[in-house]
C-alpha cells in the first residue's frame, strides 16, 4: 500500500499575512511559512495507518520553490518515508489547474493506492485541487471526510453536510480530502527530526516527471486588480443612555447584518 499526501507550505496563520502588490502573490518572505494545518491532519492519518500496517508506504508530495524544503522535511520528521518536491521556475504563480496538472503529473511518477488532500489550504482556499485531480487522473474521488476507514481494497469515510451524515465509499486507488475535524498531527521528537536527515527526499523539475505540460498556457488565472488591505477604521462606540438597545438595533440593521 503507498499513501501520498499532498503537503503544502503556507504562511502561518498566527502571523500577518501580505500580498506583493506588483505580483498579485503572497509575499512568504514576510511571513513565517509552515506547513499548511489541514496537511499536517492528513499526514497524521496516514503515517497512523502505516504504523499498524506493515508493508504501507507514506510519501509527502510538494509542489513549491526549493525555499519549502525545510517545511516538507517536517512531514518527514513526523514519520512520512520520503518526500518528493516538485520545484520549477516555470511553476511561480501557479493556478489551481496548473497545480492539478502537475500533481497529477508527479503522482503518476510516483504511483500511488490512495491519495490523501486537506480539503483547502489555508492561502489560496481554492479547495478544488483534489477534485481536478479525480478528473485528471480518472480515479474517484471523497473529499471533505470526518473519518477514513482503508483496507486493501477499498477506502471510505464520512462526511458531515449541514444535519445529513453520509457514508461513502470507493474502490482504490482513489483520491480523498479530509476537513480540520480530522486529529490535530503529532509533534516531530527528536529521533524523528533525527531519521528525517536520513530519509530519501527528491527535488524534481516538471521536465522531469516526463508530462506534456504547457506551463505557458493561456488563459489559466487572470488578476484584474491588486490593492492594499485598507487601513482598520476605528469602531463605533455605544454609551447607554437608554436607548443602547435602540443604538445597537440601528447600527446592526446599517450595516445588514440582521
Amino acid at each position: 500500500m503507498r499513501i501520498v499526501v499532498l503537503v503544502k507550505e503556507a504562511p502561518d496563520t498566527y502571523g500577518e499575512r501580505f500580498l506583493d502588490l506588483e505580483t498579485g502573490l503572497a509575499d512568504r518572505n514576510k511571513s513565517d511559512r509552515v506547513l499548511d494545518e489541514i496537511v499536517e491532519r492528513a499526514l497524521e492519518y496516514a503515517i497512523s495507518y502505516a504504523e499498524k500496517h506493515e508493508g504501507t508506504e507514506v510519501v509527502a508530495l510538494s509542489m513549491a520553490t526549493e525555499d519549502a524544503t525545510a517545511s516538507v522535511r517536517k512531514a518527514l520528521a513526523m514519520g512520512a518515508d520520503r518526500a518528493v518536491l516538485i520545484s520549477d521556475g516555470a511553476l511561480v504563480g501557479a493556478d489551481v489547474t496548473l497545480t492539478a496538472e502537475v500533481l497529477a503529473a508527479a503522482l503518476t511518477h510516483i504511483g500511488y493506492d490512495l491519495v490523501i488532500a486537506g480539503d483547502q489550504s489555508t492561502d489560496g482556499a481554492g479547495g478544488v485541487v483534489p477534485a481536478a485531480l479525480s478528473e485528471l487522473l480518472d480515479i474517484p474521488q471523497i473529499t471533505k471526510l470526518t473519518t477514513i476507514e482503508l483496507d486493501d481494497k477499498a477506502v471510505s469515510g464520512t462526511r458531515v453536510i449541514d444535519r445529513v451524515t453520509l457514508k461513502l465509499r470507493a474502490e482504490l486507488p482513489a483520491i480523498v480530502s479530509v476537513t480540520e475535524r480530522f486529529p490535530d498531527a503529532r509533534f516531530p521528537n527528536f529521533k524523528g527530526i533525527m531519521a528525517a536527515k536520513k530519509k530519501p527526499f527528491e527535488v524534481l523539475s516538471v521536465a522531469d516527471l516526463g508530462a506534456d505540460i504547457d506551463v505557458l498556457a493561456k488563459p489559466r488565472a487572470i488578476m484584474t486588480e491588486i490593492s492594499a488591505k485598507p487601513p482598520r477604521a476605528a469602531g463605533v462606540k455605544i454609551v447607554d443612555e437608554g436607548d443602547a438597545g435602540n443604538q445597537l438595533a440601528e447600527f446592526l440593521k446599517k450595516n445588514q447584518l440582521v
